[in-house]
């Protein structure tokens, strides 16, 4: 097999491609020939050593999402069959040829889909069912602002919002952007590259304010958007992306340090006083909890297969330029989702 390996954390060449035996799997266990894995963000953070839920764990192999064929099963498995196509996540491990996970974080690929696009799939949607029905609880009618919507996330939060029966805004940094949020079903896109900015444009779509704002930013639009909350309104934060400088090797540990100080801090008296919250979570620290991955799965893959949930872009390289996949969506300039190849 091969597998990507961060011995420690450091730049795109901290990418280190092996060769190793395929792994062997135990009872309610299935390996499965990895034909893409899904790139996120959080792996170019576990790359530089900035992501905690991967702290003491190097060397490691990153990535969160796959697809791929069943090739080995444990005694004891039932949910899938060998040879069969099946889509699945994992906690770290993902960026390899061969996979060792239980049956339960495996699901069958969408009929019509591509290993690519199944690749890029599970974590990203996983994470937005989670943001909108477990944490910010949307419903029908109200509506959200979506930061970063032409990425994996935004463009599964576009989606689900409108499946929820809310009015959808999207936020993007560039005018190549805005037509996909558009064509996802984005009722409003606003640009902030132009120069109207963002909050104006914000207030003049929803004068009185958001019901919820989904933000991975983590930095400069939090404190402005909790301004822009409705009463009841919900910040819900999954990312920090904004943590990490665009267009560098590595971030200095100056930089890092100024935008850490710049993260603002809320005052539960001010949340209370004003009827708005401010929420946060990372569904890597919810792993040992397999029921809300079953059930989101279950609700997303149903929407698939009713044609309520399109596919979005995907940009494919293969796992030997996992370097160069990581400089690209640093960069700040793609859409849709990045996924390696095998």
């Amino acid at each position: 097999m091969k597998r990507i390996v961060v011995r420690a954390p450091g730049g795109h060449a901290a990418l280190e491609l092996v060769r190793e035996a395929d792994p062997v799997p135990g009872p309610g266990e299935v390996r499965v020939a990895v034909r893409a894995c899904g790139i996120n963000y959080a792996d170019c953070m576990v790359r530089l050593g900035l992501y905690t839920a991967a702290k003491d764990l190097y060397p490691l192999t990153p990535g969160f999402e796959f697809s791929g064929v069943v090739d080995a099963v444990g005694t004891g498995v039932t949910k899938v069959q060998h040879g069969q196509k099946v889509l699945g996540y994992t906690r770290f491990g993902g960026y390899t040829s061969s996979i060792v996970v239980s049956e339960r974080q495996l699901f069958p690929c969408p009929e019509g889909w591509s290993f690519a696009e199944c690749a890029g799939f599970p974590a990203v949607y996983f994470t937005a069912y989670h943001a909108l029905h477990k944490v910010a609880k949307v419903e029908r009618g109200e509506t959200i602002l979506i930061h970063s919507a032409a990425g994996g996330v935004g463009t599964a939060l576009i989606q689900l919002g409108r499946i929820a029966g809310c009015k959808t805004v999207g936020v993007v940094g560039a005018p190549h952007k805005v037509e996909l949020c558009k064509e996802l079903g984005a009722d409003e896109v606003i640009d902030r590259s132009r120069p109207s900015g963002l909050w104006p444009e914000a207030e003049r779509i929803a004068p009185q304010g958001y019901d919820a704002i989904f933000d991975a930013n983590g930095v400069q639009s939090l404190r402005d958007g909790f301004k822009r909350l409705a009463h009841g309104g919900r910040l819900v934060v999954y990312g920090f992306a904004e943590m990490l400088p665009r267009g560098k090797e590595k971030p200095g540990w100056l930089g890092l340090a100024w935008n850490w100080l710049k993260v603002p801090r809320f005052s539960p008296l001010d949340m209370t006083t004003s009827n708005r919250s401010v929420m946060g979570f990372n569904v890597v620290f919810l792993f040992h909890k397999l029921d809300l991955a079953d059930r989101a799965m279950y609700d997303l893959l149903r929407w698939v297969q009713e044609g309520r949930i399109k596919k979005t872009p995907v940009s494919e390289f293969p796992i030997e330029k996992a370097g160069e996949a990581h400089r690209a969506l640093e960069s700040g300039r793609t859409t849709g989702k990045l996924v390696l190849t095998l």
